[in-house]
């Protein structure tokens, strides 16, 4: 495998090579016809005029009565953004745990737990979701395609319970591609970097729209690379820049307009991802390893869906079909935890079942031959998601003295899942293929669900707007699973298939009050619910008063305003607010630390601060600020009658810093006729955080705050819409870590962060 991995890298430094001519030569072909549907740009005015379909409908970012962050295609192209983690720096209050591709857990407002996400995800209106692994811990593996040739991105914070329902507890995120049109246009990106310490890195983004069928069929088609040579070392092994990535993807979009009032688009995208694990060991080295794995991550993602809408005149009826096919496998290593039977106390347990019982010289050394036979080790975990979704809602549309949406949601979700321990080479820490398994069991979960929901506003005057929502829900969670390759070792025998069943049922509410006192001056306040669903443990064999746990809920209230100031060069939105959070899902681990699961326990209460300025002091001049304060604590222990979990009334919740902001300047001004020269740079603070509730936790970790830079200069043909660019990463090379984690296993301390200083060019060309 290591051999291979060598010849892909040298055959991907030929495909750059042959690549980046083509992008050169495609730089200097003549402009053709400019697409009727460039990515939205923020206007002069502050960004009023920007419009979103966060209600369902089409609003004016300023006139939303809600805390929501736009961020146009064209914001995402300068400042470089292809992935979540990109742009959660502009947002207040959203917060990203980056274990790596495919390993990421989104939180907004301080919400965050282990469980199902606590953030609902769309590309378009298609919602995605996790692999809930063995741990049903779906939050903790969030989809996340590529981002490119997106029209924006649109950030709601705070729940969303009544219009877009489950695991939108703490707030959605939705992804607006741009859609096929009737002009012909094309697009073409690559950048190369190198990062400090690391390898040599590359993505080539490329699009083409045609129209098929003039005023009737449109068709845009997307391709993507992205390679990285990784940058952290492992000493164990004696091997450089393990981590490294490769993800290859595109989609294919369809418009079908046979008449002026109805429209149908149908999209298939798809990324692989072979990637290895970026974590490492603080108490080894700055980004070193001492894994005795190399941890591979794989990942094949399909997302389909069909949206048809018709604009009935008053009102305009949306289907939206989808199906998300999710193939993955990830590692963990074992070896340090098998490695701690290697005593005289287990070997008693074992061999002569009494730790009192000591075994002779010749069982002992029986013994050690056998665990030292089994390391190195992997838990390796492939597994499989399949969702389909399927939402009908019909909005009223144009200006009434009553604004509404009703419509009806079902999905059903399939997870398939593998726990299995298998042998690595103890030379390249590789596992090996195929697998030699020492232990397997297998896991089953479906999730089902149906809501129907509703939500209206009623214009008391041209100034004063009340609304109200309501969502009803009925879900069924079914989990099954067996042990085909048992390991007394650990105490988990061979057992034969068992199901376990849970249900749930209720009602989500929301209101609002919003006054637009004038064009430039909103002011509103909300109350509204989020909540997401219980289930089954997956932990078979786990005693019956363990195996089901609950739907934990919130309500949210809030206040907030949006403002135009300084003759609309400034633009300012304050929001305050207070989450009571309540029956949360926790995680335990059972008696001998193999196997973890959730349970209900303990309340928190998060009260925040959230703040947006935008400010254009002058022509090509763009300021930005965003920043947010969150206390996160506990009320209440998290104690109950299945599970004493570590937290205890006033603990802080992991992984979430008081303060966290970002500042940003753009500038942008013309050196000749043709030319324009563009600098942005911009300014990341995240504050320190913890990972254990408890302060006397012997395993708590400490995540120091940390500041990250970037800077963005480079050239531009307006005429031509052709940029090149220099940038730098991290440009004062901080040691950000964003989650660590530890516990009574040596070397078990791991921790992922931010790249170090990275150096590349970028060039665009859009035709």
């Amino acid at each position: 495998m290591y051999n291979s991995r060598l010849l892909r890298r040298t055959r991907l430094r030929c495909e750059i090579a042959s690549t980046f001519f083509l992008l050169a030569a495609g730089a200097a072909m003549p402009a053709h016809a400019q697409t009727s549907q460039p990515p939205a740009a923020a206007p002069a005015d502050g960004g009023s005029d920007i419009v979103v379909t966060a209600l369902r409908r089409d609003t004016t970012l300023q006139t939303t009565p809600m805390a929501i962050t736009a961020l146009t295609g064209e914001t995402l192209t300068n400042a470089g953004v292809t992935n979540i983690a990109d742009y959660a720096k502009f947002v207040p209050a959203l917060r990203i745990q980056d274990n790596g591709p495919g390993q990421r857990r989104v939180s907004l407002r301080g919400v965050q737990a282990s469980g199902e996400a606590t953030v609902g995800v769309y590309y378009d209106d298609t919602p995605v979701t996790g692999s809930v692994g063995v741990s049903s811990d779906a939050a903790g593996r969030t989809a996340d395609f590529t981002l490119f040739d997106v029209n924006r991105i649109e950030v709601l914070r705070g729940p969303q319970g009544t219009l877009y329902g489950a695991s939108s507890m703490g707030g959605a995120i939705r992804v607006i591609f741009n859609k096929p049109s009737q002009d012909y246009e094309g697009k073409v990106e690559g950048q190369m970097q190198t990062t400090k310490g690391g390898g040599f890195g590359y993505f080539v983004n490329g699009m083409v729209n045609v129209p098929l069928v003039p005023d009737l069929l449109a068709a845009r088609a997307i391709l993507y690379r992205r390679d990285s040579n990784g940058y952290v070392d492992n000493s164990f092994l004696g091997r450089k820049n393990v981590n490294d990535y490769t993800a290859t993807g595109g989609r294919l979009m369809l418009r079908f307009t046979p008449a002026p009032n109805f429209t149908l688009d149908a999209t298939a995208a798809f990324e692989n991802t072979d990637a290895v694990s970026a974590s490492w060991n603080p108490l080894v080295g700055d980004y070193k390893s001492a894994a005795q794995i190399v941890l591979p991550y794989t990942d094949k993602s399909q997302l389909y869906s069909l949206t048809a809408a018709w604009d009935m005149g008053g009102a305009t009826l949306t289907s939206i079909s989808s199906y998300q096919h999710r193939k993955s496998a990830y590692a963990a290593d074992d070896s340090y935890y098998i490695g701690t039977y290697r005593t005289e106390a287990r070997c008693a347990a074992y061999v002569n079942g009494d730790a009192n019982s000591p075994c002779s010289s010749g069982q002992l050394t029986g013994y050690y031959g056998y665990i030292d036979s089994l390391s190195p080790a992997a838990i390796y975990y492939p597994g499989s998601t399949k969702d389909f979704t399927q939402e009908v809602r019909l909005s009223s549309s144009g200006e009434s003295a009553f604004d509404w949406t009703i419509g009806g949601f079902y999905q059903n979700r399939k997870n398939d899942v593998t726990s299995e321990d298998a042998r690595a080479d103890k030379a390249s820490g590789e596992i090996i293929m195929p697998v030699e398994i020492f232990y397997r069991r297998e896991i089953f979960d479906k999730l089902k669900q149906v809501a129907v929901f509703g939500e209206g506003t009623y214009h008391v005057t041209p100034a004063l707007s009340l609304t109200a929502g309501i969502r009803y829900f009925d879900y069924s969670k079914t989990v099954s699973g067996f042990t085909d390759i048992g390991w007394t070792l650990i105490g988990a025998p061979v057992r034969p298939l068992n199901t376990v069943d849970s249900s749930e049922n209720g009602t989500l509410l929301k209101f609002n009050a919003s006054w637009q006192a004038n064009a430039d001056m909103l002011f509103y306040a909300t109350a509204s619910q989020g909540f997401r669903p219980g289930g089954a443990n997956q932990v078979i064999g786990l005693s019956a008063d363990l195996t089901p746990y609950e739907s934990d809920k919130l309500w949210n209230y809030e206040v907030g305003t949006k403002l135009s100031l300084l003759g609309r060069k400034l633009t300012l939105n304050l929001a305050a607010f207070q989450i009571d959070w309540d029956n949360m899902q926790v995680s335990g681990r059972t008696t001998n630390g193999a196997f973890s699961f959730l349970s209900n326990a303990g309340a928190a209460r998060i009260r925040g601060l959230e703040a947006e300025a935008f400010l254009r002091p002058a022509e090509g001049l763009t300021l930005n600020l965003a920043g947010n304060y969150l206390d996160a604590k506990l009320t209440e222990d998290q104690v109950n009658d299945s599970v004493v979990a570590a937290g205890r009334a006033g603990d802080r919740i992991p992984f979430i810093p008081h303060f966290s902001g970002s500042f940003g300047v753009e500038y942008r001004m013309p050196v000749s006729s043709s030319v324009d020269f563009f600098a942005r740079g911009d300014v990341n603070y995240v504050g320190a955080s913890y990972s254990e509730f408890r302060a006397t936790n012997i395993y708590r970790v400490k995540m120091e705050d940390y500041a990250l830079a970037n800077v963005r200069v480079g050239f531009e043909l307006p005429e031509s819409d052709t940029g090149v660019y220099l940038f730098v990463n991290n440009i004062f090379d901080s040691v950000a870590i964003n989650r660590a984690s530890m516990s009574s296993t040596p070397n078990s301390y791991s921790a992922t962060s931010a790249a170090p200083r990275t150096v590349g060019v970028n060039l665009r060309r859009h035709f």
